[in-house]
C-alpha cells in the first residue's frame, strides 16, 4: 500500500461519525448478553472470604440481610445479592431481610420470591425467613436496631408484632445475629453498618458488604476487620457466583446464578473496544502530525 493510500486511510478514520462508534459499544454490550457467554473466573481473596465467612457459620444461624439499593444499581448488585441468599439458605442459615432505601422494596420481595422461595420452597415464612421491609431514618435505623430492635421495627412487613416473630424471638439488637449482609449502592448502605451497627457489643457479629465499583474506594479501609467479607462490582459478583455454583448448585434455574458472568462478557468486550479505540486514535493522531511536518 502506498504512502498516499495510508495517508487517506488514516484521514478518513480521523473523520468517522462518532455514531460507528456507539453502535459498535452497543454491539460489544449487548450481543455477549444475548449469547450468554461466560467466562471462567479465579476468585480472589475478598470473594473467597466471603464464601469461607457464610461457611464457617453453624447451621441455623441468624443473618440480617439488608439489600439497600434500587432499579438503577440492580444490574450491578442483583447477582451478588442472588448468590448472598442462595448460599446462606442452602446452609441453614435463618435470612432476616430489610432495605434502608425507600425503593429497595418491590426489589427485595422480588428477590425473595425469585431466588429464596424457588430454590428453597420448603422454607417457612417466621420461622426460617422474615421481611422486615423498609424503615425511613437513614443510618439512625442502624443506630437504634444496634440497641432496640423491637423499638425500630414494632411489626415484620406482613404486620406481626416482632415479638410474636419465632425467628426473632429473644433478638433484642443487632447482637442477636451472627451475621449481617448489606448489599449497597451507596449511603446508607454497607459502610452505614460498620461505622454504627456493633453499638456497645464491638465484634458481636461479622459483616458481609456488597458494594458497585464506584463505592469500592469507601469501603476497603474496613476489610477484612471490620468486615470479614467484601464483593466488589459486577466482577466481584462473578467470583463468589463460581464459588456459590461449584458448591451448591440449585437444581431449578441455575442459570439465575448466573447472571455475574454473563454481564462480566460484555465488560470484557467494552474494555477490549476501548483499548483498541485509543490505540487506533493515538496511531491516527500521530500519523497526522506527521503528515503535516512532512508538508
Amino acid at each position: 500500500m502506498s504512502q498516499d493510500s495510508n495517508d487517506g486511510l488514516f484521514a478518513r478514520l480521523g473523520r468517522i461519525d462518532r455514531r460507528w462508534i456507539f453502535l459498535a459499544m452497543a454491539l460489544a454490550i449487548i450481543a455477549p448478553i444475548l449469547m450468554r457467554l461466560r467466562f471462567e473466573e479465579e476468585p480472589q481473596r475478598m470473594a473467597q472470604a466471603t464464601f469461607d465467612t457464610i461457611e464457617a457459620l453453624p447451621a441455623g444461624s441468624k443473618v440480617l440481610m439488608s439489600l439497600d439499593y434500587d432499579p438503577s444499581s440492580e444490574g450491578e448488585l442483583q447477582p451478588m445479592a442472588n448468590a448472598l441468599i442462595h448460599h446462606c439458605a442452602s446452609r441453614g442459615h435463618k435470612i432476616v431481610f430489610m432495605t434502608l432505601w425507600p425503593f429497595g422494596t418491590p426489589l427485595l420481595d422480588k428477590t425473595v420470591k425469585r431466588i429464596l422461595l424457588e430454590y428453597h420452597p420448603q422454607l417457612k415464612y417466621g420461622t426460617d425467613y422474615v421481611t422486615l421491609g423498609y424503615k425511613p431514618g437513614l443510618e439512625g435505623v442502624v443506630k437504634l436496631m444496634s440497641s432496640d430492635i423491637p423499638k425500630q421495627f414494632t411489626t415484620d412487613k406482613q404486620g406481626t408484632p416482632i415479638g410474636e416473630v419465632p425467628l426473632l424471638a429473644g433478638v433484642k439488637d443487632l447482637s442477636g445475629f451472627q451475621l449481617v449482609v448489606s448489599v449497597s449502592a451507596g449511603y446508607p448502605g454497607a459502610k452505614e453498618w460498620v461505622q454504627f451497627g456493633n453499638g456497645p457489643t464491638p465484634d458481636a457479629f461479622a459483616v458481609i458488604g456488597g458494594t458497585t465499583a464506584v463505592q469500592a474506594a469507601q469501603l476497603l479501609p474496613y476489610f477484612p476487620k471490620q468486615m470479614e467479607g467484601m464483593l466488589l462490582g459486577i466482577k466481584g459478583a462473578a467470583e463468589y457466583e463460581l464459588l456459590v455454583q461449584k458448591a451448591y448448585m440449585p437444581e431449578r434455574f441455575p442459570e439465575r446464578l448466573e447472571d455475574g458472568r454473563i454481564r462480566m462478557g460484555s465488560q470484557v468486550f467494552a474494555h477490549m473496544l476501548m483499548i483498541a479505540l485509543i490505540v487506533l486514535g493515538n496511531i491516527v493522531m500521530a500519523a497526522g502530525r506527521a503528515r503535516g511536518g512532512a508538508k
